[in-house]
């Protein structure tokens, strides 16, 4: 097997000539990254995926429990609904905003971490800081404390989340990527219905004369603890290693992963292909993202994180306060949300049929427009069955889009630079959600439930736009050649 190694010509002068050691890491890389692609669906493969998706569950979790305790934090007074100033701190809505500035923070200045010290160092201490925050948030009784905590909170889950992506893009074989992280957030969705009727029966009361929305909490930080535990056992990312010169590390890892999977599969594995040129600049710097073909790729990618969590999270964190504005009771929006958000796991379990059937940008650009279909829809239904139909399909919408993107942004960035690059675009998401949870509050005050979905419709056709005239192909291609 061979591989030639190149760097762009802007990058590069006429007598600049790589370092052998640079050389003989690239190539190593080249190699671990064919001995990766070849594999087959495999237990062992399926075992890494699930150890990553133990993570992301309970980081969903905390994530997307923010609309069910919403209902709680203003059931005691903690928040109100609205607030009379567009930025008021009192209202939900900054509850909602210091989560996002949390994770802007933790995905913009932090993602450079698991580039320089790896995919698992920064994985498991970083759910160690998303637990500990959570129990501080528990005894917190102010707004004021409740949103600092949840801005810490926050910080742990961006840095999580980026490098979640970054890993598996890096160890599931290029045929399995688009399944392997349907499988993820399959595992890390189920978390949705689960903390929906967790929040169902514990919000509106107070067992032991403790507030619902803390029991809540209090169960995500626990529950935490163990996917901490459990997720020692999980490898390092081979190329990651060999980028960084630790070849043996990185060779003795496959080999281990290879001989399991031979013992479980009764046969050897196929010889790996060349994976061709690779491109990759001689220093990585933060100007080698804004170069091309980086370029468009993050100007695409900053746009699409900024319109799509208007979007996703627009009806995500606000659908029990949605359907109160309307008129339903706290309990019965809360069980209406609990029935919509069964709905969750089964948005990525379409991805294990679909995510390496279809380009990634063109699942992406169907499903915004069913996004802007039912939701318009949506703020027209005043019956129990229609809203759930309707809710049920919008949530089917962003589960389908977000385990597309999360796999289309980790594969068209080079591993040198991958996290970090991932960070930077995903952190416009969340810098978008910061004044989200403020704009949608906006137009629920002012134009109602029709008015918030008109500006739903509208940032997801920025959306459709972006991705569907600016997205590279990737469907089935080594993630070392979309760098190409």
């Amino acid at each position: 097997m061979s591989a030639t190694i190149t760097t762009p010509v802007e990058e590069r002068s006429e007598n600049a000539v790589p370092s052998d050691r640079q050389v003989g890491a690239h190539v190593a890389a080249a190699m671990i990254s064919a001995r990766l692609d070849r594999l087959p669906v495999s237990r062992t493969g399926i075992r890494i995926v699930i150890l990553l998706s133990l993570g992301f569950f309970f980081e969903l979790y905390g994530l997307l429990a923010t609309g069910y305790l919403a209902p709680g934090l203003m059931r005691a007074g903690i928040f109100t609904m609205t607030t009379p100033g567009l930025f008021g701190t009192s209202g939900i809505a900054s509850f909602m905003a210091s989560l996002f500035f949390g994770l802007f923070c933790g995905t913009l200045a932090c993602g450079f971490l698991a580039d320089r010290y790896g995919r698992r160092t920064v994985f498991v201490y970083s759910l160690l800081w998303f637990m500990l925050t959570n129990m501080g948030m528990l005894f917190m009784n102010s707004a004021f404390a409740i949103n600092c905590w949840r801005f810490l909170t926050g910080v742990g889950i961006g840095v999580e989340m980026v490098t979640i992506g970054t890993f598996l893009s890096e160890i599931a074989p290029m045929r399995l990527r688009g399944r392997s992280f349907a499988l993820c957030q399959t595992f890390g969705f189920s978390a949705v219905p689960i903390v929906a009727i967790i929040s169902y029966l514990l919000v509106p009361n107070d067992p032991l004369g403790i507030d619902g929305w803390r029991w809540v909490v209090l169960i995500g930080a626990l529950g935490g603890v163990y996917a901490w535990w459990i997720r020692r056992d999980l490898p390092e990312s081979p190329r990651w290693l060999a980028l960084h010169g630790r070849i043996l590390e990185a060779d003795a890892i496959m080999c281990e992963i290879e001989a399991k999977i031979e013992a479980e599969t009764g046969r050897p594995l196929p010889a790996p292909a060349d994976v061709g040129d690779i491109r990759l600049p001689e220093k990585v710097r933060f100007a080698n993202l804004w170069v091309p073909p980086y370029r468009n790729r993050m100007i695409m990618m900053i746009m699409f994180n900024i319109f799509q969590t208007i979007g996703y999270f627009g009806f995500a964190n606000w659908v029990p306060s949605l359907l109160i504005s309307q008129g339903i009771g706290v309990t019965k929006s809360l069980l209406y949300t609990t029935i919509i958000a069964l709905a969750n796991p089964i948005g990525p379990m379409i991805g294990l049929l679909i995510g390496d059937r279809f380009e990634r940008k063109h699942v992406i650009v169907a499903v915004a427009a069913l996004n802007v279909v039912c939701g318009l829809l949506f703020s027209q239904a005043t019956d129990p069955l229609t809203i759930s139909i309707l809710g049920v399909a919008l949530t089917l919408a962003g589960t389908v889009i977000s385990y597309t993107y999360h796999t289309y942004q980790s594969e068209i960035f080079p591993t040198a630079i991958r996290a970090r690059a991932v960070g930077f675009v995903y952190s416009w998401s969340r810098f978008s959600a910061i004044f989200n949870a403020f704009l949608i509050a906006f137009f629920l005050r002012n134009f109602g439930v029709t008015g918030v979905f008109i500006f739903i419709g509208a940032a997801m056709i920025v959306v459709m736009l972006v991705i569907g005239l600016m997205g590279p192909r990737t469907r089935n291609v080594s993630i070392e050649k979309i760098s190409n």
